[in-house]
This record gives structure tokens, C-alpha cells and sequence, in this order.
């Protein structure tokens, strides 16, 4: 498709930053683009390594610089770091080859408070990585009080006053005067935070609002050029941003709208209140949306969509439910307070009475009550020692779920029958009015900067009052920890529990927010069958709307005398067949005999086991048996998994286990010779004796009609197929790709064969167990 810029008639071709598109590229791009002009949908699988960030770009940025579209910016929408990162990179790419008359592609990598307030970054004001929103909303919030109708001051006046409170320390001959430096620039301001009276503000945040024009353009508050600055990272947006004395994420706000390429996370369009308040100016029908890793769309935007409260959560909201009660009832006994002249003027304003928050308050504290007894209730049957245990650290507690309900059943849940009964549903349905007000009280009442506990609970409980009893699924989670303020004989000691409200179908919110963009692509390396995917993720409700949904699928375009792939016909891999990882039987020792095989492999290995505790247990016997350095990645943070991938890809050839529903297996660019070869152990199955589980999979089987298969077994064998992605990323690259379970290499009536593209199915050549070493040697 060509379009006139400048003048000049050009092509996508112009756009592309390499030198020449793969041929699956090339029908990529000019698929997507001609969709999105008609208002579709692309769903794009494409093998790792074949461009797809590229193709999306293109086909991005082609539709953005078209005058003949609609469209003003691309967002792109990524759950992986490693994916954000090539994003960037590719934009880079694409500016570096842009026709010299052309101005770049502006830019903008969405990131968290925590990310770019300058305070935060340096650890200075009393913000720190841990209370950086609430302290932030709070600051703001102040901020705005003073400057703002009623206010005695003005923003501009706030700004000045801190930056002459830098000036009046310099001009005094104080010695080690500091400026705040943070992203390698001086502030206007110093590392403490200013006060204007008694009260706290903060400068940034001023700077930002009166660099703000009357008609309220945030565009006007930018203090930078960005049209020729290309892509913006966080390191130069908070240079620019706070060195000027503006408030970075203010920044980043203002710019989101005006740049022509915005890359996030999930959470930035799905999250609703994300959405609701950060990043509403992107939903539109000017915005062409990316879906990267699309496979992950579904569970991600699951958990975005489901909600819950605290145990913790539900005592602290009966205490400041108390403290706005208190003043009102004080005043009623002839003690007039400003507090409860305040207290009256807001519950008058939300139209709530005195009873009505008083309803409130009993509701949440029956109910914890209430949950309380059902959890010694449980763990009582579960485990009649449980009192005596957590005289010691309960490190042989596990997680519980509690459900409310029959998972297969749509009938309503016990908790909402018990509010029935005991006469608190009405006060339920009120509780999110409730919270929001009482919340805006404590505020003006204290100073001090936290989430209120309050505003959780009542949205929570107006939403269990409300929702639908077949799509959400409500229960109590046990979640195993350790606090020895309670008492000894306290379940509070060993566990924290919470009202859980999970959304088992979020097709649904999928579609609706898709439907608000101009069109876009849903792309990964995993997204077949794609029926399955355009039922759970709501498409096939906008085809039914009129919106175009098209289908491509490319696979490994290199050459195939560089890989090899076999489906290894070994028992199947089932707690039935193998029993518990320190068991011995004879499918554990076929599993073994075959993942030795494919370790000795030349170079590193990838090991991709259904579990970490399965992940151990092969760990430990390929320690007796390979002669390799064997790497053992168990659940932690970020920098142990960073430690571990760079101790993997150093010096000679080694063995990395993980499990296959680990962070290993998905988004890592295992390039070059980092990867020879990958085996996977099983079909990752997720726990189906979970309720929750067992709950979406009921409500699969209602909508879709196969829960087992489209709730389950799909997303099991995407994560197989995303393990098994790592090893060829180029044309140059060998490798082999090994899949273990007779699932994988027959047809049968629990086969996952037909779960594959066809040219993947017929790649993975089919071999006995006694055979591999055969066909390993031979491909080697």
C-alpha cells in the first residue's frame, strides 16, 4: 500500500529498518495493513525469530504516516521485558533508515511511578520503590489543595519557592549545598522535601502544573521538544523532564497521546483502572494496537479483571470506618468538632446518611468474622494439628483454596447467601459508595499517604453482591506466610487469607477494549488452534459486530537440515503413571534415560519439566549421570533469574531445568550458540484439582463447549511450544527440539498432536524411546 508524504509517493518498504523483509514479512505487513484499514483484526502466528515486532511496526508505522487512515499512533501492548526491549529496538532500527526528508518516528516505553519520580529513583523525600503511589497521590493531592480554588498560593509561586530554597542555602554560605540529580542531570530543587507553611508539596509536580495552560492542554506542559527526538527512554524522559523542575510521569502522561509510537504493558489497556485514570487518551479509534505475545493475553487479562481483599484489608477498613463514625457520634452527644462538621458536609455531598456507613461497618466486621470461622472451620478438618503447628514456623503449610460454591455449579456462593441471611446484603451493595467517601474524609483529616483499605473492600463487596455467580467464581485463598505478632494459637500466625472474586470468562473485557481501537494484530509464536484463541479472547464476538478478524500463520522459514525434532513415544507423563517426585517407577526412569540423552547434546541444554518440584527431582538425577554443569532455576525474583541465565550462557556448555510455567521458557532470547537444544517432559497441565481452576474450566465448558480443551490442554501445550521456540532464532543456528510423552508423537484420545500447526506436526517426526540416542547422533 503506498501513501503520499511529503510529496512523494512511498511504500511500506521505506518504513522497514533492515534491509530486506523475510517473505512471511513482507505478507504480514501487507495483511495487517489492509485489515486495520477496514477497522480488523490480524491474529499472526509467526515462529521465534521470523520479525514479527518488525512486521508490526511497519505495518504500524505505515498506517500512522498514511494521510489517508485515521489512525495517529501505535500502542503496543507486551507482557515480557525481553519483547519490550526488542520493540525499542526495532523503532531505533527503523528511524536509523528512515528517507533523510523524513522526521523520525517519535517514541514513548511506558514504565511505573517507581521508574521515574525523581525522589524515588534517588531515595530521597521519604519516597522509596515501597510507598512511591501513595506517597506520590498524596503529595499531589497536597499540591493541588494549595494551588487550586481555595488554595493560598499558586503552582508557579510553589515552584519558586523550591528552587529558592536551593538558591537562599547557596547564597547564605551553607556548605554542602546538594542539588537532586537524578538520569545523570541537576534538579531545580533540593533532595528534601519543600513545605509551603506546614504542609508538604511536591515541586515537581507544581512545575508540571504551571507549566499547564488555562485551557488545561497537557501537550502545552511539555517542557521539551519531542517531534525529531525519536524514541524516548525512561533515562531521557526523566533527564529532560526533571531537570527542567517538571514532574516526569506527569510527562510521560502528557506525551502519551502526541507520540507516534507507545509501548506498555497489558496493564496499561486492560487494567480498568489504569485505563480509567492514565491511559484513557490511548482507547480509541485512532490508535492501532499490537498484542505481542498474544498467547498471554487471556490469563494475563484474567487476573487484571478479578479482584480481591484481604483479611488484613477487611480489619483496617472497620478502623477507618470507625474513624469517620466517631466524630459524628461524638457531635451527636452536644461536641460539635470541625471534624464532624467535615465528616457531614462530604456524606451529605454523596447523599449517604449516618446509618447507611454505619450498616457498612457492621457488614465488614461480621464479616471477617464470618471468614475467620470459616477458616478454622476448614483447617480444622484439613489438619486437627494445625493449632500446635504454628508454635514453629509452619514450613510444611501449603496453600489452600476455600471454595464458596460447587465449581461446576452457577448457584449463588455461601458468603453472599450468609450476608442474606444475616442482613448485611443491602449494606454490600452500597459498600463502594460508602468506601469512596469515607476514603475522601480520612484524606482531608490526616496527612498521611497510604491507600485506604476502605475504598478495596467496597468495591470489592459491590461487585460480589453484583456479578454474575456462573462467570465469577468467589472463594477464600490460604496463603501460606508467617507473622508471629498473633497469638500462638492464631491461623493469622501461619496465614493470610483473602475474599478472592475471579473472572473465569475475560473474553468479554478482552473484546470490548480491543473494540475501542481502530484495528490491530494479536501476534505470538504460540497462538494456534486459532478457533480456540478467537473464542476465548472474544474475536469471534467482533467478527459478529462487523469487524474483519484474518488469520496467517507462518512457520520456521530456515533451513530445515539445521534442526532436528522429535516426538519421543515415552508413557504419559501423569501423576498416575510417574507417582510424586521422590518416588522410583518405570516411566520416571524412561524420562530420565531420554532427557540424558538430549543433554549430552553439544553446548547448553534447556530441560522444561510440568513443575519445580519436577523440576528439582530431574535436576538431582541428571547430576549423577551428565557431565555438565546442571542448573537448577526454582521460583525468585527477577535478579536471581538474571543471575542465572547469565552463569548459563557463560563459558562451556551446561544444563538449565526449569519448569515450563517459569519465566525461563517464554520471551528470552536464547540467540547464537546460547541454546542447542531444548526437551520438554509432559503436557504442562495446571492443577486440576484446584476449584479454581476446575471453575473456568465449567465456565469454558458453557461457552465454548470443550472446557478440558480450551481452558486447559491449549494453554498446556502453548507453554511446551514456547520452550521449544528458544532454540532456532536465525538462519545460521542448529539445534534440536525434543517433546516427551506419548501424547506428542501419537493420535489418540488424548492426544495433543492436532494442537499443533500442521507444519509443526509434521516437523516433530515421531520415535521410540530406545531410538533417540539413534537420532541424536545422527542429526549431530
Amino acid at each position: 500500500m503506498c501513501a503520499e508524504r511529503g510529496g512523494a509517493s512511498v511504500q511500506w518498504e521505506d518504513v522497514f529498518g533492515h534491509d530486506s523483509p523475510y517473505p512471511e514479512q513482507v505478507d504480514g505487513i501487507e495483511t495487517v495493513g489492509e485489515t486495520a484499514r477496514r477497522g480488523g483484526f490480524t491474529v499472526l502466528e509467526g515462529a521465534c525469530g521470523t520479525g514479527k515486532t518488525m512486521l508490526a511496526l511497519t505495518a504500524g508505522v505505515d498506517l500512522v504516516r498514511d494521510p489517508d487512515t485515521d489512525y495517529e499512533r501505535v500502542v503496543v501492548l507486551t507482557s515480557v521485558k525481553q519483547q519490550l526491549r526488542q520493540f525499542e529496538s526495532d523503532l531505533e532500527s527503523i528511524n536509523a533508515g528512515l528517507p533523510e526528508e523524513w522526521r523520525p518516528v517519535s517514541g514513548l516505553t511506558l514504565v511505573g511511578k517507581a521508574d521515574v519520580c525523581p525522589y524515588a529513583r534517588e531515595n530521597q523525600g521519604r519516597i522509596d520503590t515501597a510507598n512511591v503511589y501513595d506517597r506520590c497521590e498524596g503529595l499531589r493531592e497536597r499540591t493541588r489543595n494549595l494551588t487550586g480554588e481555595g488554595g493560598d498560593t499558586t503552582a508557579g509561586a510553589l515552584a519558586a519557592e523550591a528552587r529558592r530554597a536551593q538558591t537562599g542555602l547557596a547564597d547564605s554560605g551553607a556548605g554542602g549545598v546538594r542539588y537532586l540529580e537524578t538520569a545523570g542531570e541537576p534538579t531545580p530543587y533540593l533532595p528534601e522535601m519543600p513545605e509551603h507553611g506546614d504542609t508538604e508539596f511536591c515541586p515537581f509536580y507544581a512545575g508540571f502544573l504551571d507549566d499547564l495552560p488555562d485551557d488545561g492542554d497537557p501537550a502545552e506542559a511539555i517542557p521539551f521538544a519531542f517531534d525529531d527526538r525519536g524514541l524516548i527512554d525512561t533515562e531521557t524522559l526523566v533527564g529532560l523532564a526533571a531537570s527542567h523542575g517538571s514532574c516526569p510521569h506527569s510527562v510521560m502522561g502528557a506525551l502519551l497521546p502526541e507520540v507516534e509510537v507507545v509501548i506498555g504493558n497489558y496493564y496499561h489497556a486492560f487494567d480498568p483502572t489504569t485505563a480509567a485514570t492514565f491511559t484513557g487518551a490511548l482507547l480509541d479509534d485512532s490508535t492501532f494496537v499490537v498484542c505481542d505475545e498474544a498467547h498471554m493475553l487471556e490469563p494475563r487479562v484474567r487476573d487484571l479483571v478479578s479482584d480481591g481483599v484481604g483479611d488484613a484489608t477487611l480489619r483496617d477498613a472497620v478502623s477507618e470506618l470507625s474513624r469517620v463514625i466517631q466524630p459524628l457520634e461524638f457531635d451527636d452527644a452536644g461536641h460539635e468538632t470541625d471534624g464532624a462538621r467535615l465528616v457531614r458536609e462530604e456524606f451529605d455531598d454523596a447523599d449517604l446518611t449516618l446509618d447507611e456507613v454505619r450498616a457498612v461497618r457492621d457488614a465488614v466486621e461480621a464479616l471477617r468474622e464470618e471468614v475467620d470461622r470459616r477458616v478454622r472451620e476448614y483447617l480444622g478438618g484439613e489438619r486437627p494439628d494445625w493449632r500446635a503447628s504454628l508454635a514453629d514456623v509452619p514450613e510444611t503449610f501449603d496453600d489452600h483454596e476455600l471454595p464458596l460454591r460447587d465449581p461446576q455449579s452457577t448457584e449463588e456462593d455461601a458468603l453472599t447467601r450468609w450476608a442474606r441471611e444475616s442482613g448485611h446484603l443491602d449494606a454490600w451493595t452500597r459498600a463502594e459508595a460508602v468506601g469512596a467517601c469515607v476514603a475522601r474524609v480520612l484524606d482531608e483529616l490526616d496527612d498521611e499517604d497510604r491507600t485506604r483499605a476502605v475504598s478495596a473492600v467496597g468495591r470489592v463487596l459491590t461487585a460480589w453482591r453484583s456479578l454474575d455467580h456462573g462467570d465469577y467464581f468467589r472463594e477464600i485463598e490460604l496463603e501460606r506466610t508467617w507473622d508471629d505478632t498473633h497469638p500462638p494459637d492464631s491461623w493469622r500466625r501461619g496465614y493470610n487469607a483473602r475474599l478472592a472474586l475471579h473472572n473465569c470468562l475475560p473474553g468479554e473485557a478482552i473484546a470490548t477494549r480491543l473494540g475501542e481501537f481502530g484495528g490491530g494484530v494479536l501476534m505470538s509464536a504460540t497462538i494456534e488452534p486459532m478457533d480456540v484463541f478467537r473464542q476465548v479472547t472474544g474475536l469471534d464476538a467482533l467478527a459478529e459486530d462487523g469487524r474483519p478478524v484474518v488469520e496467517r500463520t507462518y512457520g520456521l522459514s530456515f533451513p530445515e537440515t539445521n534442526r532436528a525434532s522429535f516426538a519421543v513415544d515415552a508413557p504419559k507423563y501423569t501423576y498416575a503413571n510417574r507417582g510424586s517426585p521422590g518416588s522410583t517407577s518405570e516411566t520416571r526412569e524412561v524420562y530420565v534415560d531420554a532427557v540424558c540423552e538430549v543433554a549430552r547434546s553439544p553446548g547448553n541444554v534447556l530441560v522444561g519439566m510440568p513443575s519445580y518440584a519436577e523440576a528439582r527431582w530431574i535436576a538431582d538425577r541428571l547430576r549423577e549421570r551428565v557431565d555438565k554443569d546442571v542448573l537448577l532455576d526454582e521460583s525468585s525474583d527477577d535478579r536471581d533469574t538474571e543471575s542465572l541465565k547469565n552463569e548459563f550462557f557463560a563459558g562451556p556448555g551446561k544444563v538449565l531445568v526449569t519448569s515450563l510455567r517459569g519465566t525461563l521458557t517464554e520471551g528470552v532470547d536464547y540467540r547464537g550458540d546460547r541454546l542447542a537444544a531444548a526437551v520438554v517432559c509432559g503436557v504442562p497441565i495446571v492443577d486440576t484439582s484446584s476449584p479454581r481452576t476446575n471453575a473456568v474450566r465449567a465456565a469454558y465448558d458453557r461457552a465454548f463447549g470443550d472446557g478440558f480443551r480450551t481452558a486447559l490442554l491449549v494453554p498446556a501445550v502453548r507453554k511446551a511450544r514456547q520452550a521449544l521456540g528458544r532454540v532456532i532464532r536465525g538462519a545460521d543456528e542448529r539445534g534440536v527440539r525434543v517433546l516427551v510423552d506419548e501424547r506428542y508423537a501419537r493420535e489418540s484420545w488424548d492426544s495433543v498432536r492436532g494442537l499443533f500447526p500442521p507444519v509443526e506436526r509434521e516437523e516433530f517426526r515421531p520415535v521410540s524411546a530406545d531410538m533417540l540416542s539413534v537420532a541424536l547422533d545422527r542429526f549431530w
